[in-house]
């Protein structure tokens, strides 16, 4: 084995220069997929994290997945309903303390409870449609990343203000409303709640920081007039993986509907499944195409080392020693473009990664989301070393099957 390694690394660097052009073809496909892979998967990443922070990983909420079974329909096999009046009856989840209970006894992570509703908020003579959240504070800073968003103020202060309120700097910028100012809510039944400003926030998601306010749990109760009632229980589970199981047991336990933050983002789940796929088509398209260069040399090689298969054979090697030969050379240059290009991967996702960019006027900023996967070194590698062996195949075999007398007596 050693001595056909020897003859292979001789082919090889007989032929320096075309062998210098193959094996850089193959680093820069290696080089340039991994830094591909890398910004593609890295984006993916950011955004996926992005979502599950400004959302809870499993939400309940009170209303049913399947709607309810009218009586009649338990009796008669076919019933046509008209005019049908449901009782008046408040929505919401009911003994949310008993609830909640029951879920803390099991569920992995972290349980909050909101009531949320939408309402009106005026200032100096300004309407807005907000939607208000009703918050336990010390709960509620648990759950999401409100504390991190906050730009003015506290949202602690709403454990001690009982009419406190917290808004998006954007709405508070379009009322001209700052920390310390009294603004009025009213809900769609007509009933109005004065609030005091707290603290302000910026996500960055416009219909949040315009159209979203916390305030504490029992006044916005009392502003829906709505007692003692929640309409959702969110949960910050340890796992997020595990989130499509834990809503559908808070489901069954429970009645209500709970959605994990896979159900509520499945269409862009699949839309990154697809994207996926397209990296990879694209990455191995790449490495096939500089599978040609050393498809190429090979098959110069072998043209022009017919007189030497034609000796190595009379000599007594084996078809299968010969084809050895030949895919070892390829397997050379596929090893070097490979090693070469994870150094070049590397160092393009690192100068990648330095790159920021600056947006609304100076308030954001942001970077490139790189991600270093040793994964998608090894799938980078092991498609070149694939590409590589694929392409020294055929022209080995060829160079296998030559026949040395032919070779030696000239004939073509």
């Amino acid at each position: 084995m050693i001595l056909l390694v020897k003859i292979a690394a001789t082919h090889v660097r007989n032929r320096l220069r075309q062998t210098v052009v193959s094996t850089l073809g193959v680093a820069l496909g290696v080089g340039f997929s991994i830094a591909m892979a890398g910004l593609m998967e890295g984006s993916q990443r950011d955004f996926t994290t992005s979502l599950i922070d400004a959302i809870p990983h499993v939400e309940i909420r009170d209303e049913k997945r399947n709607p309810t079974v009218q009586p009649a329909s338990r009796q008669f096999d076919a019933v046509a309903f008209h005019g049908l009046r449901p009782l008046e009856d408040l929505r919401g989840i009911r003994n949310p303390t008993e609830a909640i209970a029951s879920l803390r006894e099991w569920v992995p992570g972290q349980i909050a409870q909101r009531l949320t509703g939408q309402s009106v908020l005026r200032y100096s003579g300004q309407d807005m449609g907000m939607t208000v959240v009703g918050v336990v504070p010390e709960r509620e800073l648990v759950v999401s990343k409100i504390r991190e968003d906050m730009r003015a103020g506290s949202f602690a202060d709403l454990t001690s203000t009982s009419n406190g309120l917290v808004i998006g700097d954007t709405a508070a910028d379009r009322l001209g409303a700052d920390i310390g100012d009294t603004v009025t809510m009213t809900s769609g039944t007509g009933q109005a709640k004065r609030f005091k400003i707290v603290g302000l926030f910026h996500t960055g998601v416009s219909s949040s920081d315009e159209g979203l306010a916390y305030a504490p749990l029992k006044a916005v109760q009392i502003l829906f007039e709505k007692p003692n009632i929640i309409n959702r229980i969110t949960i910050r589970l340890n796992d997020i993986n595990s989130s499509n199981t834990i809503a559908a047991r808070a489901e069954r336990q429970l009645g209500y509907k709970a959605v994990s933050w896979e159900e509520a983002n499945e269409g862009l789940m699949e839309a990154f499944a697809v994207r996926n796929v397209i990296m990879y088509t694209v990455v191995g398209a790449i490495l096939l195409v500089a599978g040609f260069g050393i498809f190429n040399i090979i098959s110069t090689i072998v043209h022009e080392k017919a007189r030497d298969i034609a000796i190595l054979k009379s000599l007594g090697f084996p078809e299968g020693d010969i084809q050895q030969i030949f895919v070892l050379e390829g397997l050379v240059i596929g090893v070097l473009g490979a090693a070469a290009g994870c150094m070049l991967g590397y160092g393009l996702s690192s100068y990648l990664a330095t790159i920021r960019f600056e947006f609304s006027a100076g308030r954001e900023m942001t970077h490139l989301p790189i991600y270093f996967s040793t994964l998608h070194y090894a799938i980078a590698s092991g498609l070149a070393l694939f590409s590589s062996s694929i392409a020294g195949y055929f022209p080995a075999r060829r160079a296998a099957r030559l026949n040395p007398v032919d070779i030696i007596r000239g004939a073509t």
